[in-house]
């Protein structure tokens, strides 16, 4: 069964080469303060966390306005020294024994993440269309991914200002 959805993918950069540099305590510490903040933002913005993914996760939602402001607010809000690269699509994807989600708008979330340099957020076009007042989107030209016989223009989110959170 085929339903909308946005997904996007949210990794932290460097996280290896910081738990080999600063030890295991100090990874895990850097863990718990992104899972909880992810937990805190997504919550806030009725998105839900489809997956844990180590040191990043895999957020779902129905729309995408919600996703990218939820992936904004959490990329501003997290003060740690490792930077929040950041990738969403969306379309009609399999909604797969009710709980795992296959098909393009996943994997070219996922890629558009796996694109995205530290600190950056990479979207569909579509996606970038739902971004918020606040948030501005700019072309990074058409891009190649790997399972995707066309093309992709990619655009790069970005606050203009401080992120807004729901009330």
């Amino acid at each position: 069964m085929r339903v909308e959805r946005a997904f996007a993918f949210v990794d932290l950069c460097g996280f290896t080469a910081y738990s080999n540099h600063e030890g295991d305590e100090a990874a895990v510490e850097v863990l718990h303060h992104l899972r909880d903040l992810i937990r805190h933002v997504t919550s806030d913005h009725g998105v839900q966390v489809g997956k844990w993914l180590g040191d990043g996760a895999m957020f779902v939602s129905d729309g995408p306005r919600e996703l990218v402001e939820a992936v904004l607010v959490l990329q501003d809000r997290f003060d740690d020294e490792l930077l929040l690269r950041a990738g969403a699509a969306s379309g009609p994807t399999i909604l797969f024994e009710g709980e795992d989600y296959v098909g393009g708008p996943v994997n070219l979330a996922s890629r558009l993440s796996d694109a995205a340099s530290p600190g950056t957020f990479f979207t569909t076009a579509t996606v970038a269309d739902a971004r918020p007042a606040w948030a501005e989107a700019t072309e990074v030209g058409v891009q190649r991914f790997p399972g995707f016989d066309e093309p992709i223009q990619v655009f790069c989110v970005t606050p203009t200002e401080t992120p807004v959170v729901p009330t």
